[in-house]
Protein backbone atom coordinates (compact mmCIF):
# COMPACT_ATOMS: atom_id res chain seq x y z
CA UNK A 1 0.00 0.00 0.00
CA UNK A 2 1.01 3.81 -0.99
CA UNK A 3 0.65 6.59 0.73
CA UNK A 4 0.46 10.13 -1.63
CA UNK A 5 0.55 13.29 -0.18
CA UNK A 6 0.23 16.42 -2.75
CA UNK A 7 4.13 16.49 -3.60
CA UNK A 8 5.38 13.20 -3.16
CA UNK A 9 4.76 9.13 -2.95
CA UNK A 10 5.44 7.66 0.14
CA UNK A 11 5.45 3.62 0.78
CA UNK A 12 4.23 2.18 3.78
CA UNK A 13 5.49 -1.48 2.71
CA UNK A 14 9.69 -2.23 2.56
CA UNK A 15 11.20 -4.76 0.54
CA UNK A 16 9.00 -6.80 -2.37
CA UNK A 17 11.40 -9.56 -3.04
CA UNK A 18 13.52 -12.05 -0.57
CA UNK A 19 15.70 -14.71 -2.09
CA UNK A 20 15.74 -15.91 -5.76
CA UNK A 21 12.74 -18.11 -6.76
CA UNK A 22 12.66 -21.66 -7.03
CA UNK A 23 11.75 -23.25 -10.28
CA UNK A 24 8.82 -24.00 -8.17
CA UNK A 25 7.73 -20.50 -6.80
CA UNK A 26 8.93 -19.42 -10.28
CA UNK A 27 6.10 -21.90 -12.28
CA UNK A 28 4.04 -20.78 -9.93
CA UNK A 29 4.22 -16.85 -10.38
CA UNK A 30 4.35 -17.61 -14.25
CA UNK A 31 1.09 -20.12 -14.42
CA UNK A 32 -0.88 -19.26 -11.80
CA UNK A 33 -0.60 -15.61 -10.92
CA UNK A 34 -1.72 -14.48 -14.64
CA UNK A 35 -5.05 -16.54 -14.25
CA UNK A 36 -5.67 -15.24 -11.00
CA UNK A 37 -4.26 -11.58 -10.87
CA UNK A 38 -6.63 -8.28 -10.98
CA UNK A 39 -6.69 -6.97 -14.24
CA UNK A 40 -6.65 -3.04 -13.11
CA UNK A 41 -7.31 -2.19 -17.01
CA UNK A 42 -10.89 -4.05 -16.64
CA UNK A 43 -13.58 -2.41 -14.96
CA UNK A 44 -14.57 -4.28 -12.02
CA UNK A 45 -18.29 -5.96 -11.59
CA UNK A 46 -20.17 -8.87 -9.91
CA UNK A 47 -22.01 -10.69 -12.61
CA UNK A 48 -24.69 -13.04 -12.52
CA UNK A 49 -22.54 -15.68 -10.94
CA UNK A 50 -20.61 -13.03 -9.16
CA UNK A 51 -17.39 -13.33 -9.86
CA UNK A 52 -15.97 -10.22 -10.67
CA UNK A 53 -15.76 -9.86 -14.76
CA UNK A 54 -12.11 -7.62 -14.79
CA UNK A 55 -10.77 -11.21 -13.57
CA UNK A 56 -10.01 -14.38 -15.60
CA UNK A 57 -12.61 -17.02 -14.16
CA UNK A 58 -10.35 -19.71 -15.17
CA UNK A 59 -8.29 -21.55 -12.48
CA UNK A 60 -7.03 -24.83 -11.14
CA UNK A 61 -10.21 -25.66 -9.55
CA UNK A 62 -12.75 -25.56 -12.33
CA UNK A 63 -15.80 -24.16 -12.03
CA UNK A 64 -16.58 -22.32 -8.75
CA UNK A 65 -19.71 -22.33 -6.72
CA UNK A 66 -22.78 -20.82 -7.56
CA UNK A 67 -24.76 -17.64 -5.14
CA UNK A 68 -21.72 -15.05 -4.64
CA UNK A 69 -22.76 -11.65 -4.12
CA UNK A 70 -20.30 -10.08 -2.32
CA UNK A 71 -16.24 -9.36 -2.34
CA UNK A 72 -14.23 -8.76 0.13
CA UNK A 73 -10.43 -7.26 0.69
CA UNK A 74 -7.39 -8.15 2.52
CA UNK A 75 -4.84 -5.30 2.45
CA UNK A 76 -1.24 -6.80 3.22
CA UNK A 77 -1.49 -11.03 3.34
CA UNK A 78 1.39 -11.32 4.30
CA UNK A 79 1.90 -14.83 4.35
CA UNK A 80 -1.55 -15.35 2.89
CA UNK A 81 -2.55 -17.72 6.36
CA UNK A 82 -5.76 -15.22 7.01
CA UNK A 83 -6.60 -14.90 3.05
CA UNK A 84 -6.22 -18.87 2.47
CA UNK A 85 -8.59 -19.72 5.69
CA UNK A 86 -11.40 -17.40 4.28
CA UNK A 87 -11.09 -18.82 1.10
CA UNK A 88 -11.49 -22.11 1.98
CA UNK A 89 -14.15 -21.52 5.11
CA UNK A 90 -16.29 -18.90 2.61
CA UNK A 91 -16.23 -20.61 -0.94
CA UNK A 92 -19.00 -18.56 -2.26
CA UNK A 93 -17.11 -14.83 -1.75
CA UNK A 94 -14.47 -13.36 -3.93
CA UNK A 95 -11.42 -13.03 -1.66
CA UNK A 96 -9.39 -9.94 -3.17
CA UNK A 97 -5.76 -10.08 -1.56
CA UNK A 98 -2.90 -7.09 -1.87
CA UNK A 99 0.50 -7.99 -1.15
CA UNK A 100 3.30 -6.53 -2.73
CA UNK A 101 5.90 -9.20 -1.41
CA UNK A 102 6.79 -11.86 -4.13
CA UNK A 103 7.23 -14.41 -1.03
CA UNK A 104 4.17 -14.01 0.64
CA UNK A 105 2.33 -13.74 -2.85
CA UNK A 106 3.78 -17.20 -3.67
CA UNK A 107 2.20 -18.88 -0.91
CA UNK A 108 -0.89 -17.91 -1.53
CA UNK A 109 -0.28 -19.02 -5.21
CA UNK A 110 0.99 -22.81 -4.18
CA UNK A 111 -2.38 -22.71 -1.59
CA UNK A 112 -4.90 -21.83 -4.59
CA UNK A 113 -3.12 -24.79 -6.86
CA UNK A 114 -2.38 -26.95 -4.39
CA UNK A 115 -6.33 -26.64 -2.51
CA UNK A 116 -7.84 -25.78 -5.53
CA UNK A 117 -9.41 -22.48 -4.53
CA UNK A 118 -11.63 -20.95 -7.31
CA UNK A 119 -12.37 -18.01 -4.99
CA UNK A 120 -9.06 -15.69 -4.66
CA UNK A 121 -8.06 -13.15 -6.72
CA UNK A 122 -4.88 -11.30 -6.17
CA UNK A 123 -2.51 -8.16 -7.02
CA UNK A 124 0.80 -8.15 -6.27
CA UNK A 125 1.92 -4.89 -5.21
CA UNK A 126 0.51 -1.46 -4.29
CA UNK A 127 -3.09 -1.69 -2.67
CA UNK A 128 -3.56 1.53 -3.19
CA UNK A 129 -4.32 0.75 -6.54
CA UNK A 130 -6.98 -1.70 -6.33
CA UNK A 131 -8.56 0.61 -3.29
CA UNK A 132 -8.97 3.40 -6.92
CA UNK A 133 -10.09 0.56 -9.02
CA UNK A 134 -12.75 -0.64 -6.83
CA UNK A 135 -15.98 1.02 -7.43
CA UNK A 136 -18.06 2.48 -4.39
CA UNK A 137 -19.70 0.42 -2.08
CA UNK A 138 -18.29 -2.65 -3.82
CA UNK A 139 -16.72 -4.85 -0.69
CA UNK A 140 -18.34 -6.13 1.90
CA UNK A 141 -15.71 -6.77 4.79
CA UNK A 142 -12.01 -5.46 5.03
CA UNK A 143 -8.78 -6.88 6.69
CA UNK A 144 -5.41 -5.42 7.63
CA UNK A 145 -3.84 -7.44 9.61
CA UNK A 146 -0.79 -6.85 11.66
CA UNK A 147 0.80 -4.50 9.20
CA UNK A 148 4.42 -2.60 9.25
CA UNK A 149 4.16 -0.77 12.51
CA UNK A 150 7.10 1.62 11.32
CA UNK A 151 8.38 1.86 14.83
CA UNK A 152 10.73 4.79 14.73
CA UNK A 153 8.99 8.26 14.64
CA UNK A 154 10.57 9.80 11.45
CA UNK A 155 8.99 6.39 9.79
CA UNK A 156 5.43 6.77 11.47
CA UNK A 157 4.36 8.80 8.21
CA UNK A 158 4.52 5.41 6.17
CA UNK A 159 1.65 3.68 8.29
CA UNK A 160 -0.58 2.25 6.22
CA UNK A 161 -3.84 3.14 8.89
CA UNK A 162 -4.31 7.02 8.27
CA UNK A 163 -6.85 9.54 7.45
CA UNK A 164 -6.12 8.97 3.61
CA UNK A 165 -6.32 5.06 3.31
CA UNK A 166 -9.45 5.27 5.69
CA UNK A 167 -11.44 8.08 3.11
CA UNK A 168 -10.43 5.58 0.41
CA UNK A 169 -11.66 2.08 2.39
CA UNK A 170 -15.20 4.29 3.29
CA UNK A 171 -15.80 4.78 -0.04
CA UNK A 172 -15.51 1.24 -1.57
CA UNK A 173 -16.80 -0.43 1.73
CA UNK A 174 -20.76 -1.35 1.64
CA UNK A 175 -22.74 0.32 3.82
CA UNK A 176 -23.26 -2.08 7.41
CA UNK A 177 -19.00 -3.88 5.75
CA UNK A 178 -16.98 -4.60 8.16
CA UNK A 179 -13.04 -3.72 8.68
CA UNK A 180 -11.02 -5.29 10.88
CA UNK A 181 -7.62 -3.79 12.21
CA UNK A 182 -4.78 -5.81 14.10
CA UNK A 183 -1.78 -4.62 15.52
CA UNK A 184 0.66 -6.14 18.62
CA UNK A 185 1.84 -2.17 18.85
CA UNK A 186 0.48 0.18 21.71
CA UNK A 187 1.67 3.52 19.42
CA UNK A 188 0.43 2.10 16.45
CA UNK A 189 -3.32 1.14 18.25
CA UNK A 190 -3.41 4.49 19.90
CA UNK A 191 -2.71 6.01 15.92
CA UNK A 192 -5.20 4.26 14.26
CA UNK A 193 -7.65 4.63 16.56
CA UNK A 194 -7.19 8.75 16.70
CA UNK A 195 -8.42 8.02 12.85
CA UNK A 196 -10.75 6.08 12.53
CA UNK A 197 -12.44 8.62 15.59
CA UNK A 198 -11.39 11.43 12.81
CA UNK A 199 -13.39 9.29 9.96
CA UNK A 200 -16.89 9.46 10.73
CA UNK A 201 -18.34 7.00 8.53
CA UNK A 202 -16.39 4.81 10.75
CA UNK A 203 -17.92 3.07 14.13
CA UNK A 204 -15.87 1.24 16.62
CA UNK A 205 -17.70 -2.54 17.54
CA UNK A 206 -16.33 -2.43 21.04
CA UNK A 207 -18.12 -2.45 24.15
CA UNK A 208 -16.27 -4.17 26.30
CA UNK A 209 -12.58 -4.63 26.37
CA UNK A 210 -12.64 -8.29 25.82
CA UNK A 211 -13.93 -7.01 22.21
CA UNK A 212 -10.52 -5.96 21.39
CA UNK A 213 -8.72 -8.04 23.38
CA UNK A 214 -9.74 -11.35 22.10
CA UNK A 215 -9.28 -12.67 18.80
CA UNK A 216 -12.60 -13.80 17.09
CA UNK A 217 -13.30 -16.83 15.98
CA UNK A 218 -13.18 -15.90 12.44
CA UNK A 219 -9.71 -14.30 12.49
CA UNK A 220 -7.43 -17.02 12.18
CA UNK A 221 -4.26 -16.32 13.69
CA UNK A 222 -1.11 -15.27 11.62
CA UNK A 223 2.00 -15.95 11.61
CA UNK A 224 2.91 -12.24 12.51
CA UNK A 225 0.75 -12.38 15.46
CA UNK A 226 2.06 -16.03 16.41
CA UNK A 227 5.44 -13.86 16.74
CA UNK A 228 4.30 -11.60 18.69
CA UNK A 229 2.70 -13.55 21.54
CA UNK A 230 6.23 -15.76 21.46
CA UNK A 231 7.70 -12.20 22.03
CA UNK A 232 5.45 -11.14 25.07
CA UNK A 233 3.56 -8.42 23.11
CA UNK A 234 -0.08 -7.71 23.43
CA UNK A 235 -2.24 -7.82 20.55
CA UNK A 236 -4.89 -5.65 19.45
CA UNK A 237 -8.25 -6.91 17.84
CA UNK A 238 -10.50 -3.77 15.97
CA UNK A 239 -13.30 -4.11 13.88
CA UNK A 240 -14.83 -1.14 12.43
CA UNK A 241 -18.54 -1.15 11.33
CA UNK A 242 -19.15 0.94 8.32
CA UNK A 243 -21.89 3.82 8.52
Amino acid sequence: MTIRDNTRELRSFGRRKGRKATPRQAALLRDVLPRIAIDLAAPFALSTSSVPSAVPCDSPAGSRPEGTNEAWLEIGFGGGEHLVWQAKQNPVVTLIGCEPFEDGVVKVLDAVERDHLANVRVHMGDARDVLRWLPDASIARAFILFPDPWPKRKHQKRRLVNASTLALLARILKPGAELRFGTDIGDYARSALEAFHAEKRFCWQAERPADWRIRPADWPETRYEAKAEREGRVRYYFRFRRL
